[in-house]
Parts: C-alpha cells; sequence; structure tokens
C-alpha cells in the first residue's frame, strides 16, 4: 500500500480511552494482592521476574518507577553499547536466545537493548504484570514481616512536598522482591526503609569497583534479609559494603535468578502451611 493511500480506521476518542482505563483498572484490582512484587525492573528484578514467569502458578507483579523497565541494562559501561557478561552467566543468555560473541571467560553482546529487549519481552509473554512509571513509597509490615507495598504514581512521589497529602495504594504481596539498585532517586530504597524502621543495623553502600570480588559476593549473598523480603542485585551490594562491578551483568542476572529460587522455595514453604 502505497503511503500517500493510507486511510486509518475511524475510532472514537472516548473508545480509546475505555480501552486502556478498563485494562489498567482490571490490572489493578487483579494484582491487589499476588504472590511476588518485584520492586525495581532493572536487570537482576526482570531476571527474577523471567525466572519465576516459568512457573505458570506463581502470580508476579513487577513495579518500576520509570517510564521504561529496564535500568541500567540498555547500554554498557559509559554509555557505550555492547554488554559484557563474565561465563557461567551466559547460561543465562543462552536461556533468553540472545546471541553473543564468546570471547572464553566472558561473552559480549553486541548492544545491551538486544539483552533488555528480549528480557522484558520474555517476562511480558509469560504473564508478568508490569507496573512502571509506578514507584513503592513504602512496605506493609505485619507482626515483622514484610507483607507489600505502598505505591503511586512516580511523579506524584516526585511531588511529594510541593502539594498538601497525597495518599497512596497499596499492593499486598506474600513476598516482596527489593532490587533497587544503587544511586539515583530511588537507588536502595528498599534497604534504607528497613533501615528506618530499625529492621537491619545499617546501610554502608558500595565500596570501589572490583570486578571479580563483587560478582561473586553480590550472587552469595542474595537473601532474604528480614522476613518477606528478599534482596538481590546491587542492593545487595548497597546494604552489605561489598564492591561495585561496572560494567559487567553477569552477577545481576544470577542474583535475580537466585532470588527467584528463594522466592519459589518460600512460596511452596507457605502452601504446605
Amino acid at each position: 500500500m502505497a503511503a500517500d493511500n493510507v486511510c486509518f480506521a475511524p475510532v472514537k476518542e472516548s473508545d480509546v480511552s475505555r480501552e486502556m482505563t478498563s485494562r489498567y483498572m482490571k490490572d489493578m484490582l487483579d494484582y491487589a494482592e499476588t504472590d511476588v512484587v518485584i520492586v525495581g525492573a532493572g536487570p537482576s528484578g526482570l531476571a527474577c521476574a523471567y525466572e519465576l514467569s516459568k512457573n505458570k502458578n506463581i502470580k508476579v507483579a513487577v513495579i518500576e518507577a520509570s517510564v521504561a523497565p529496564g535500568g541500567g541494562g540498555w547500554v554498557g559501561g559509559q554509555l557505550f553499547s555492547p554488554m559484557i557478561v563474565r561465563k557461567p552467566a551466559d547460561e543465562f543468555l543462552n536461556d533468553l536466545g540472545v546471541a553473543f560473541e564468546d570471547k572464553g571467560n566472558y561473552v559480549v553482546v553486541a548492544h545491551a537493548a538486544l539483552t533488555t529487549a528480549t528480557l522484558i519481552k520474555r517476562c511480558i509473554e509469560n504473564g508478568v504484570k508490569l507496573f512502571n512509571a509506578t514507584s513503592v513509597e513504602d512496605l506493609i509490615i505485619r507482626n515483622g514481616v514484610v507483607s507489600g507495598v505502598v505505591t503511586n504514581w512516580a511523579l506524584v512521589t516526585k511531588a511529594h512536598g510541593t502539594q498538601s497529602c497525597m495518599d497512596p495504594n497499596v499492593m499486598e504481596a506474600k513476598v516482596v522482591v527489593s532490587s533497587c539498585g544503587h544511586d539515583g532517586p530511588f537507588g536502595a530504597t528498599g534497604v534504607r526503609r528497613l533501615k528506618e524502621l530499625g529492621m537491619i543495623d545499617n546501610v554502608p553502600g558500595m565500596k570501589a569497583l572490583d570486578m571479580n570480588a563483587s560478582e561473586d559476593a553480590v550472587v552469595r549473598q542474595t537473601r532474604e534479609i528480614v522476613p518477606g523480603m528478599i534482596v538481590t542485585g546491587m542492593e545487595v551490594a548497597e546494604v552489605d559494603g561489598t564492591a561495585r562491578m561496572g560494567p559487567t551483568f553477569g552477577a545481576m542476572f544470577l542474583s535475580g535468578r537466585k532470588a527467584a529460587h528463594i522466592v519459589a522455595s518460600k512460596l511452596e514453604k507457605m502452601s504446605k502451611q
């Protein structure tokens, strides 16, 4: 069809509004209570969601403050496009079906966006519900157990202090995964809130860069940090004071995968109680 001859089918503006609003409101109703809430859709959060999505019996919601999910996974170091992934995390790329160049101890994806776009696509196709442009302002805690999150539009969160009180919403969950990363306005907000509440003693912040020390430590120390909350990705480095790894992404993927296995095991135990 010649571009000059294109004629779109007619539509009522109100129908467009109804289609968007009805579907989004249904999602909010359906996910007011869920199995898992993952806070932060960076590489580790998305890896966790993808791994969990392989079990169709687990209901997964991902909350991301930015309009675009993916966190720092769209580019490599210093905004360069290639993504470096150290082995054995190349297995995760093979699982996703992302092509790479094998360089021996590590692999190189031609453009980081290929990995991140594929990861987002797989999550959504597998039934993960993504709430982007939405922030987590606080936690629901009952009897010392994290039992969900307090949410708001991200732009409302950023506008607190400029308006009168703008109350939030809530989402109950059996397990919360905090993958808020480091730096930026929402960096490590999960563990920082735990410290404010006196549930953990300290958040020392990540140490200087050491790739060889950092990636092993982040995966090893991915864990349930308090009852009901698992911490993953660079938020682990922030709460434990481990080294940062800079522009290499293997630990993000394997930490997210480990977090998913912890969640699945916890949900299984809860189902038997």
